[in-house]
């Protein structure tokens, strides 16, 4: 296993997930706050550790393999822990829903994609989405009792958090239906040509 400080940032992502679902499981104000802190850590990893590669130029396959398995595994991870402690409001489960199957989606048309050569590349709209879906997984894990333990308790932050994560779903369908396309086109292209990305 690589261990340069790319890959260590993106597997630290996945050992943050079960130190998350111990401190919401506690069910306690200060926990609430310290797994938003756990995971709002491990998603600012997600931009360095891409970064970092790029800039050092020690990408790798086993880190293009792995990132975008982290980044799936915290945010279906964070959608169900919310999702499980009553931590959504009536109108949250949604917008929760609609990510968790967008991120299936995507897996999906990569690995089709994967098998044609082709790359399925990240808009600079996805990257909006997933400023928009950690924020708001942050704030939510956090919630009302969270934000009492640091002074905040006078803000609305679990209503913050839900109209961010519906932020989040409407640029989730808007990304999601780009790729889905992106992956219809090449998979009603003629048997034997060659992928619209090869071709000159």
């Amino acid at each position: 296993m690589p261990t340069d400080l790319p890959n260590l940032l993106t597997i630290s992502r996945i050992l943050a997930i079960p130190v998350m679902v111990l401190l919401v499981a506690i069910q306690a104000p200060w926990a609430d706050m310290a797994a938003c802190a756990v995971f709002s850590a491990a998603a600012i990893t997600d931009y360095f550790d891409g970064k970092l590669a790029r800039d050092w130029q020690i990408t790798s396959d086993f880190g293009r393999m792995l990132d975008p398995i982290a980044d799936k595994l915290l945010v279906g991870a964070a959608l169900m822990l919310l999702a499980g402690f009553d931590r959504l409001g009536e109108f949250g489960l949604l917008p929760a829903i609609v990510i968790l199957l967008r991120e299936i989606l995507v897996s999906g048309l990569r690995e089709y994609l994967a098998g044609l050569k082709v790359g399925l590349p990240v808009t600079k709209l996805a990257k909006w989405k997933t400023g928009f879906q950690m924020g708001a997984l942050g704030v939510l894990l956090a919630g009302d009792t969270g934000a009492a333990v640091i002074g905040l308790g006078f803000l609305p932050v679990a209503i913050i958090g839900e109209a961010m994560l519906w932020t989040a779903a409407a640029l989730t369908l808007m990304t999601g239906w780009d790729y889905w396309v992106a992956g219809l086109r090449h998979a009603a292209r003629p048997p034997g040509a060659a992928p619209e990305a090869d071709r000159r």
